[in-house]
């Protein structure tokens, strides 16, 4: 792939690298309209452009989108580094700022938002007025090495190597039924009973809780740890909840202790660690770890069950 400027090689600028990584990601140059914010005529008469500068097709265009050509395969495998690179230096950057200020991008999931961190949230911003929170909800896991977010709260029992932070609390689970509906209190008796459970595109860890209904065919599936503390709620069946969730839910009760699996999923606050020494980095850590070290027998499923 032949490259000229003034003196017979054509420019190329990161914009062009970034283009052609779009279009080989999303296969269609709408997908990659969406991705560069621009609209699709754009990427069009950009990709014609380039092609025609460079002297050689980048991409084939075939039925089930656009394929690259070696050409494009070289180009694309150099913007993956350049981009590497890029998002290294930014965080090489960030890390070192001396203020907590300026904006944290937190990635966690909606169980988490909802019945957990938004009041710690509010008082982060209370306590550190300077800086802006942007939160990034879903399960799927972020990449924080390509800063798409500094800070993840997450359950998992094996964090990413590149990955830094503590260990706040084991996830407990246990299974949860309808208040004031009749069931049974022994495990062994779940089975005659209908569930509801969780759908093959989320991955959760019960911790063990599931264990009891296995081999059962679920009433009801879903994709969300919220959905289904809410069809418990509404009598579709028992299910396996986070205690934090369950416990919490004052229409729900438990029908079983959770069982202890210490080294299993843990509620971790992460960072990469070259951002681990910058100030708004440092202070949400110390700040949410420290709250939620409060909830820990919460989290844990120790706390003492209302009557």
């Amino acid at each position: 792939m032949q490259v000229r400027n003034c003196r017979g090689f054509a420019v190329l600028m990161w914009d062009d690298f970034r283009l052609v990584k779009a279009i080989a990601d999303r296969r269609t140059l709408a997908g990659a309209a969406d991705t560069l914010a621009i609209n699709t005529s754009t990427v069009f008469r950009r990709l014609g452009a380039l092609e025609e500068r460079l002297g050689t097709k980048l991409f084939e265009r075939g039925r089930v989108g656009y394929a690259l050509t070696p050409s494009g395969e070289e180009m694309v495998g150099l913007a993956s580094r350049m981009a590497d690179d890029v998002a290294s230096f930014e965080r090489r950057i960030a890390g070192r700022d001396l203020k907590p200020s300026g904006e944290l991008r937190i990635t966690t999931n909606d169980s988490f938002i909802i019945h957990m961190l938004t009041p710690i949230f509010a008082r982060f911003r209370e306590a550190f007025p300077d800086i802006r929170l942007e939160i990034i909800v879903g399960n799927q896991s972020l990449n924080l090495s390509r800063r798409d977010a500094d800070i993840a709260i997450r359950a998992t029992a094996h964090p990413t190597e590149t990955l830094v932070g503590r260990r706040i609390a084991s996830v407990a689970w246990t299974i949860y039924g309808r208040k004031g509906d009749e069931h049974p209190r022994e495990r062994d008796e779940f089975r005659g009973l209908p569930w509801v459970g969780f759908s093959d595109s989320l991955p959760v860890s019960a911790n063990g809780a599931l264990a009891d209904l296995t081999g059962q065919e679920a009433v009801y599936r879903l994709n969300t740890v919220l959905g289904l503390s809410h069809a418990i709620a509404a009598g579709m069946g028992i299910g396996s909840l986070p205690c934090f969730i369950g416990d919490a839910e004052p229409t729900l009760e438990r029908l079983a202790e959770p069982q202890d699996d210490s080294s299993g999923a843990g509620l971790w606050l992460l960072t990469h660690a070259d951002l681990k020494a910058s100030a708004r980095v440092r202070a949400f850590l110390d700040f949410a770890g420290a709250e939620l070290m409060a909830l820990k027998p919460l989290i844990e499923g120790r706390r003492a069950q209302a009557d």
